[in-house]
């Protein structure tokens, strides 16, 4: 019989893939979360997986050869201390990884605040269509593989390296565990107000995954002061840098984007929408990339993709030949329809800075319709009013803004956005529906932000648009 693992916290992202990844490794693998619903309920019980609803002591009656923790696990919980009873191994999910899937492979780790998912999605396409198999663990689900993960028939692995810490007993963040040849920073800004403290103490950990990444390796990151903070600290790794192209774009340095028009551009469904870039090497060769994905942080994200598939050998045109199919990721400005011609995405950004961006990038749009924003301020470091007073301003872009105050907020919303024009608070996610479809009108876009469910708002919607 194979290895038995036990995975706590199964139905997480992370978690999910995780167990995915260890029974087509040919692991025996079962699990348990408190929340067991599709679609990972599905991919999980598609690949012979069994699941335990709830955290009970009586689940490891017959004891695992490891138990895998997830950080959603904590002192006090029955299977935790049950565990602990026994004296059975135990793990982490990321050290896990590291040891029993990473160990042998070229890894290729997308870490940073902003745009892991979507970089860490457009490296592992552009790899693919350049036929290398690679595996890969991404904290959503891209379009072009329709599962969150693999195994990869190659030597080359592409994991989204989280800055969250690992378990209850392993407070380092879960990259330290991957110890990449290739890394890409995208950016660092304070965010896990609930385990991080301030800036410094997320830098500290930035430091340790620098630390890992060995001398014929390579570090690809963008601008900011933070990471370089984190450089100067200690670095014994070739850096390129990625920024906006300067003015003069042959007079930029390191790997550089810059919008050119649009005409020609791919559109959504065939719509009209999609954006074209210049994409320029170090080296002062250049691309141009037609795609259908909207706004500049896509352009960062896409050129950060391209450098680290150029490190492990992809030329620059097949990379960008690669990104022009490129299907997307869901929950990142995914277009969910277009009822009475009133296009609803849904986004995951759950910080000022990803609502800035998002935005930013419908704005830009050639459309003479409105933009309308829903959002829900739900992650711990927004929930802590970590960055309340950022809020309204990070919505500028909105013609109108509908923001959800959920119960238990530590402070008040309306206090902190309701004199910023055309932004309104709700304390009721149906009222909200009601002001956006009646306020809507064929040619304007709604954007639905949040990194949560947001009770059923983007089905509920959809319905009420298409009912008018």
């Amino acid at each position: 019989m194979s290895h038995h693992i036990h995975i706590l916290g199964i139905c997480g992202t992370f978690m999910g893939g995780l167990a995915l990844l260890a029974r087509e490794a040919g692991f025996s693998v079962t699990g348990s979360d408190r929340n067991i619903y599709p679609p990972m309920s599905t991919q999980l019980a598609e690949s012979g997986i069994d699941l335990v609803d709830g955290y009970g002591a009586e689940q490891l009656d017959t004891p695992p050869d490891c138990v895998v923790v997830g950080n959603a696990l904590s002192r006090g919980q029955r299977v935790v201390e049950a565990m602990l009873d026994q004296g059975l191994h135990y793990t982490s999910g990321p050290e896990w990884l590291g040891r029993h899937i990473l160990r042998d492979k070229w890894v290729l780790a997308v870490s940073g605040t902003h745009g892991k998912t979507s970089t860490a999605s457009m490296l592992t396409w552009i790899l693919d269509h350049a036929g290398m198999a690679p595996g890969f663990l991404i904290g959503g689900v891209p379009g072009n593989f329709g599962v969150s993960a693999r195994l990869g028939e190659g030597r080359y692995f592409v994991v989204e390296a989280d800055e969250y810490d690992s378990a209850f007993f392993d407070k380092r963040s879960k990259f330290v565990h991957y110890r990449p040849s290739t890394l890409v920073i995208n950016n660092i800004e304070f965010d896990h107000a609930d385990i991080f403290a301030d800036l410094t103490a997320i830098e500290t950990q930035f430091h340790h995954l620098v630390r890992c990444v060995p001398g014929i390796g390579h570090i690809f990151c963008g601008p900011g002061e933070a990471i370089r903070r984190v450089l100067d600290r200690g670095c014994w790794t070739a850096v390129t840098p990625l920024a906006p192209a300067a003015s003069d774009i042959a007079s930029s340095e390191g790997w550089c984007w810059r919008r050119l028009p649009a005409e020609g551009a791919i559109g959504e469904q065939g719509g009209a929408q999609g954006t074209v870039w210049e994409i320029r090497s170090p080296e002062g060769d250049s691309e141009i990339l037609r795609w259908p994905m909207l706004g500049e942080h896509n352009a960062a994200n896409a050129t950060a993709a391209i450098a680290a598939a150029g490190h492990v050998g992809v030329p620059l045109g097949d990379a960008v030949a690669a990104l022009a199919s490129f299907k997307g990721v869901k929950r990142r400005l995914e277009l969910l329809g277009r009822p009475a011609g009133i296009s609803v995405y849904d986004d995951f950004a759950h910080h000022p800075t990803a609502i800035r961006a998002t935005l930013a990038a419908m704005r830009a749009q050639p459309t003479s319709g409105r933009v309308i924003a829903l959002i829900e301020p739900r992650s711990n470091t927004m929930r802590s009013g970590e960055h309340k007073e950022q809020l309204a301003l990070s919505a500028a872009d909105a013609d109108c803004v509908l923001w959800y105050e959920p119960p238990g907020l530590d402070w008040n919303l309306g206090h902190t956005v309701g004199s910023a024009a055309g932004q309104d608070v709700f304390s009721s996610v149906t009222a909200m529906i009601e002001r956006a479809a009646a306020m809507a009108h064929s040619g304007d876009s709604i954007v639905v932000m949040s990194n949560g469910g947001f009770e059923g708002i983007h089905e509920r919607l959809l319905t009420a648009l298409s009912e008018r």
